[in-house]
């Protein structure tokens, strides 16, 4: 039951940090859209 209950919590563990870099990922790319926009807008300036 010990080995259940720790491999349950590995699994999520390794979830929670695939889940966390995914989201990193995103918020990275959506910070370089953001800054495309800005450096063209600023270009059209």
């Amino acid at each position: 039951m010990k080995f259940a209950i720790a491999s349950l919590l590995m699994v999520l563990g390794l979830a929670a940090c695939e889940t966390m870099e995914g989201a990193g990922q995103d918020i990275e790319k959506a910070g370089e859209a953001l800054t495309d926009e800005a450096q063209e807008t600023q270009s059209e300036m």
